[in-house]
């Protein structure tokens, strides 16, 4: 059986490595955790993510990548805030290269929907969630 306090990592194309860690530290907040360069015939690579916790986000490009993004409308990567959204950090986003969307009338009621430079959207939900029965 799997330990269900397992690491996970969320892997995705980009076409700009730059755009996107602007648009995920400097807006979203979150760290560098690792950064490598390909050499000839790899990809770059970017992991971010919070220190300490269970999940990081990895982010390959560069000119070796062999898959191009391609971003659907229910490409999701949700954030359960448990909160109301600071309008602050969604200022930060859009100046940060994000564009805010709508996702439809649950998350346009629960949160807001940002574009990343690819156009992978984030999801900042008021509500909370727990995998707890």
């Amino acid at each position: 059986m799997i330990d269900p306090n397992v690491s996970i990592r969320l892997a995705r194309p980009t076409r700009d490595l730059a755009a996107v860690e602007r648009f995920y530290v400097q807006g979203l907040g979150l760290e560098v955790l690792y950064r490598a360069a390909g050499g000839p015939g790899e990809h770059d690579l970017l992991m971010l993510g919070w220190r300490g916790a269970s999940w990081h986000l990895e982010l390959v490009g560069g000119l070796s990548l062999s898959v191009q993004p391609t971003p659907t409308s229910e490409d999701l990567l949700v954030l359960y805030l448990s909160e109301p959204i600071d309008d602050a950090l969604v200022a930060r986003l859009e100046q940060a290269g994000g564009k805010r969307v709508s996702q439809g009338a649950y998350w346009d009621r629960w949160g807001i929907s940002v574009e990343d430079p690819d156009g992978y959207r984030l999801v900042l939900s008021s509500r909370s969630w727990s995998n707890a029965a």
